[in-house]
């Protein structure tokens, strides 16, 4: 996002969590009735439309957005998603898109007050490789021409009972509302929010055989020196690397596998 709408979505995210700090919110009632709103405006284009309309005054667009949804959901959201659309937006898809980062955010805050978050994230990479490894399970995930209600049907199958609630609202909202995305790309953006609410960075570490909790704790300790945040540690294990770890923060590959070392020996040899 840009300009406005940037200062939009960063005031909203300071209401969001000042609401959320209170004991009173149910921050994961909150995030259900947020994604509520995000399908209705995603849905309702003239709505959206006329509720980021920056010719209409504030208040105005503030009360039609009461009148809209103040039977429909709580009085904690119809008050949050009211100063949103007080404000200005570049675009009026802009709104909705911030209105679903708000949803998972709340979602987040949940499994974090639950001290669930590290498991969040944890499930949210898992499941991540399991999909990028099973074309079949990637297919059903993302077939436009398959309902929601089976695409639902089959997340609850396989993470019912096994992955923390706020991991299967996620997850089940990104499939079934992509809104354009690829699920993969939905998933970093998920791993990346849940990563911010500690203000941390996270590594994909790839290693050949499951690393020690000593060596996970001394690879943590080293990145978070080298990029000065804290970092979380998003554990992959592949047989063909073999020795050494591959790690990867954002953009950036930190390569120290052997077989690498030995294809780049390979390389100079040949030249």
């Amino acid at each position: 996002m840009h300009g406005a709408s940037r200062e939009a979505l960063a005031a909203a995210r300071e209401r969001l969590d000042a609401l959320t700090d209170s004991t009173s919110v149910d921050a994961g009632s909150l995030a259900g009735e947020l994604a509520a709103v995000t399908a209705l405006l995603h849905r309702e284009v003239s709505l959206r439309r006329v509720l980021t309309d920056p010719a209409q005054a504030g208040d105005a667009k503030a009360d039609l957005a009461q009148r809209l949804l103040g039977t429909q959901v709580s009085g904690t959201a119809v008050d949050l998603v009211a100063g949103m659309v007080r404000a200005r937006w570049s675009q009026s898809r802009d709104l909705v898109d911030a209105l679903e980062e708000l949803a998972n955010t709340a979602d987040l805050t949940a499994a974090q007050k639950a001290g669930r978050l590290d498991d969040v994230e944890d499930e949210l990479f898992r499941f991540g490789r399991i999909v990028s490894s099973n074309t079949e399970l990637r297919a059903a995930l993302t077939n436009r021409s398959a309902g929601t209600s089976a695409k639902g049907e089959l997340l609850r199958s396989l993470l019912g009972g096994r992955a923390d609630a706020s991991t299967e609202r996620l997850v089940t909202r990104l499939v079934t509302a992509p809104r354009g995305r690829s699920l993969e790309t939905g998933l970093e953006s998920l791993s990346k929010l849940a990563a911010d609410r500690r203000d941390r960075m996270v590594a994909v570490v790839t290693s050949a055989v499951p690393l020690s909790d000593t060596q996970k704790q001394r690879l943590g300790a080293a990145l978070a020196k080298v990029y000065g945040r804290p970092m979380h540690l998003n554990l992959d294990v592949d047989p063909e690397v073999v020795g050494g770890i591959r790690v990867q923060v954002g953009d950036e590959v930190i390569n120290g596998s052997i077989a690498d070392r030995l294809e780049e020996a390979g390389r100079r040899m040949a030249s």
